[in-house]
């Protein structure tokens, strides 16, 4: 979270300003697209509200949270569109390019079938075309997948706002990202009953209880202390 947010300007020490020319913004002398200035400052103003550290905790845990229940859901079949989201079943869309790891998750492999709500399948097919662009797509499907989800569990999937959506990770593909680990390092078997989710939360949370245990304990401590 904190490289991500560093990447467009946002440290604990410093808020690097933001310049708009034209159809461009302009942070720390990097280019970006113009919409993600309005995005930046959707954050900006959250750390400024409750706190760098606060921000990117909150953050991280708010993807974690997500990405082990959908690994959950579909190892279960519980996605109605019936393809895997962060892993697959078949061995033959190996890759290795770019330090991608073997096996592509089957949303981006089957993207053009797969129907989300928001989701342009002509767009889809347009990046899947240029053949450089898997990064991207997959960014896109994620986020569409977890607004979808939002409909039948607002409690677990909120709405992806511009804060959620601009700190989401890059390399997602990659073989040291979060999902991939989470895939390759934790057996299927091991998520055969709903309760792995509360042990992995239990190891997310061990190191910050350690940290407050046995202190007064400041409300926004209070579940890693419990």
């Amino acid at each position: 979270m904190t490289d991500r947010a560093a990447y467009y300007g946002l440290t604990k020490d410093k808020i690097e300003p933001v310049t708009e020319q034209g159809d461009v913004a302009i942070i720390a002398g990097k280019p970006f697209p113009k919409d993600v200035a309005e995005k930046r400052k959707r954050v900006e103003e959250r750390i400024r509200q409750e706190g760098f550290e606060h921000v990117m905790e909150a953050m991280a845990y708010t993807w974690f949270n997500r990405f082990v229940a959908i690994r959950f859901m579909e190892l279960h079949g519980y996605l109605e569109h019936g393809y895997r989201v962060l892993s697959t079943t078949n061995s033959t869309n190996d890759t290795n390019k770019g330090g991608t790891v073997s096996g592509l998750p089957e949303i981006l492999v089957y993207a053009e079938y797969v129907d989300l709500p928001g989701v342009d399948r002509e767009k889809v097919v347009e990046m899947k075309l240029a053949g450089n662009r898997d990064e991207e797509l997959y960014r896109m499907l994620l986020i569409a997948q977890c607004n979808a989800l939002h409909k039948a569990m607002p409690f677990l999937f909120e709405w992806i706002g511009d804060a959620t959506e601009l700190l989401l990770p890059e390399n997602l593909l990659h073989s040291d990202s979060l999902i991939r680990k989470m895939v390759n390092e934790i057996p299927e078997e091991e998520w055969e009953k709903v309760e792995v989710i509360g042990c992995l939360y239990q190891f997310y949370i061990s190191e910050k209880k350690d940290q407050v245990i046995g202190k007064v304990v400041k409300s926004e401590d209070i579940p890693a202390a419990t």
